[in-house]
């Protein structure tokens, strides 16, 4: 036996239940024709209530996401920019390194940019608050990906911070005009209550940790390392002009330097997103 359709199990349901059929009759679903022709529109109603029925949207802006906004560091790194702004402590070593394997990952044939305002592996007042290991794992990175990466010194750059900055590539070490820059010896940390025997190791580590800076900063300078190691025996710091003539950097940023790469538009950013259909 075929399947009855609603209309006709409808239809069949209120012949047999006059009273139904006359109260159902008696709402205004309109003065439309016969009582069938109304009994037809009553069960198109009801069934306009299921989901499969819904037209959907073709609004572009339902197609925008619903949550909230990204974070500005994640607006930043869609641009391809990473901002060093605080010490270097390990939160922010983890940070750093984090994003220049995700840019290598997302595009290993476009560049990085790097802009620095850090006063390195210390606070301004020369408190120590990280290892100079956390630059080196920075250096380490950048020379380990295969990107480029442009650094730009904003604001200051000191010790081991001023090592990142003159690592960039070639051609691509930028400073803003009034920033300085400035080179001084790995620091060691409060000893506190240790034995003679932990300091004397101690200081064959920072002696090792300061050859490593010293061998960075000749092959990323120009200068010698006797020349460095002469030079940094107190704090050196240098102007943007100085920074230049040293060798930290290549060049004084301005309007025409192409330091920050294409910002994306909304409509872009959706698309690369995968919200909009290309």
């Amino acid at each position: 036996m075929p399947a009855l359709s609603t209309y006709q199990t409808m239809s069949s349901f209120l012949r047999k239940s006059p009273v139904m059929e006359r109260r159902l009759l008696s709402q205004p679903f309109g003065q439309v024709g016969n009582k069938g022709e109304r009994i037809k529109r009553f069960t198109r109603v009801e069934n306009s209530a299921s989901p499969a029925s819904a037209n959907p949207g073709t609004s572009y802006d339902e197609h925008r996401p619903k949550t909230p906004p990204p974070d500005l560091p994640s607006l930043l790194l869609d641009s391809r920019i990473v901002y060093i702004g605080m010490p270097l402590v390990p939160a922010v070593t983890e940070l750093i390194v984090s994003e220049l394997l995700y840019m290598q990952y997302t595009d290993p044939g476009k560049a990085c940019y790097l802009y620095i305002n850090s006063t390195g592996c210390t606070r301004a007042d020369g408190e120590v608050v990280g290892f100079e290991t956390e630059a080196t794992a920075i250096y380490d990175t950048m020379k380990y990906i295969g990107n480029e990466v442009y650094t730009v010194g904003t604001g200051v750059a000191f010790g081991q911070a001023c090592v990142l900055l003159s690592a960039g590539q070639k051609g691509k070490r930028f400073m803003t005009p009034h920033a300085t820059a400035m080179l001084h010896q790995p620091k060691v940390p409060s000893t506190g209550q240790r034995q003679t025997t932990e300091l004397h190791i101690k200081w064959k580590e920072v002696l090792d940790q300061k050859k490593s800076m010293l061998k960075i900063l000749a092959e990323t300078t120009g200068q010698t390392a006797e020349k460095i190691d002469k030079d940094i025996q107190r704090p050196l710091y240098l102007t943007a002009h100085a920074a230049v003539e040293y060798g930290i950097v290549d060049k004084i940023i301005d309007k025409s330097a192409k330091a920050i790469d294409e910002v994306l538009n909304t409509e872009s950013w959706d698309k690369a997103a995968g919200l909009v259909k290309m």
